[in-house]
């Protein structure tokens, strides 16, 4: 069954730049567990799409390679493994290296990072869950959540629940659309696109206010 399995999704795998193929290989060594390694290193590192490796493990849950209930706890399992070892990160860094690096960045003060912190303050639980189901962020947000030292069991609750609904979806929208897994990827795709140019857009907008902000102070000096 698992050669299958593996000779269907490779079929696609060109179509994804071979991360696919690559997801394949390791599920194909290693079953369930494979595919939560995947993941675990999607959230290392954030240009691995989630949006391809959890829809092809639920196909291969449908292809009897192993079961749905192995294809969502070994995912989410890999979830929060990569999410911790991103929170020791920022726990590593420290605050104290981020404001030494930040405070020799042009274009920037420190107050746009003490208003960050004090963000975080009030916000963090809500961006560490729901940064869960947002492309990039997701990985991201386990970094600053590290730095401001949130509690960790609260850390490892919320990043559990918000990576579970984002798995689910995804391994079940596998599941359920069989040997088409891979038309997810093209709709997230969209999502992610939407999210990267919102963000470009609103780090240009700041851009130009802070460089104004410059000008204006040298004008009136």
């Amino acid at each position: 069954m698992r050669t299958d399995v593996v000779a269907l999704a490779a079929g696609s795998a060109d179509d994804v730049g071979g991360v696919a193929g690559w997801a394949v290989d390791l599920m194909e060594k290693l079953g369930a567990p494979g595919a939560g390694l995947a993941i675990a290193l999607e959230n290392l590192f954030p240009p691995l799409p989630s949006e391809v490796i959890l829809p092809l493990a639920g196909f291969t849950a449908s292809r009897g390679s192993f079961t749905l209930a192995e294809a969502l706890g070994w995912t989410t399992a890999g979830s929060v493994v990569g999410a911790v070892l991103l929170y020791v990160l920022g726990v590593v860094i420290g605050r104290d290296r981020v404001y030494w690096v930040w405070e020799r960045l042009p274009l920037v003060k420190t107050e746009d990072l003490e208003k960050t912190e004090a963000w975080f303050g009030r916000h963090g639980r809500k961006a560490v869950f729901f940064g869960r189901m947002i492309p990039i962020f997701r990985s991201l947000i386990s970094v600053p959540a590290g730095l401001e030292r949130m509690p960790f069991g609260q850390f490892l609750l919320l990043t559990f629940l918000g990576s579970a609904i984002w798995n689910t979806v995804f391994v079940l929208a596998g599941y359920w659309l069989g040997e088409q897994w891979h038309r997810v990827e093209q709709y997230v795709g969209v999502f992610q696109w939407v999210v990267i140019v919102t963000v470009a857009l609103a780090v240009c907008w700041w851009l130009v206010l802070r460089v104004r902000a410059i000008r204006h102070d040298r004008r009136a000096a």
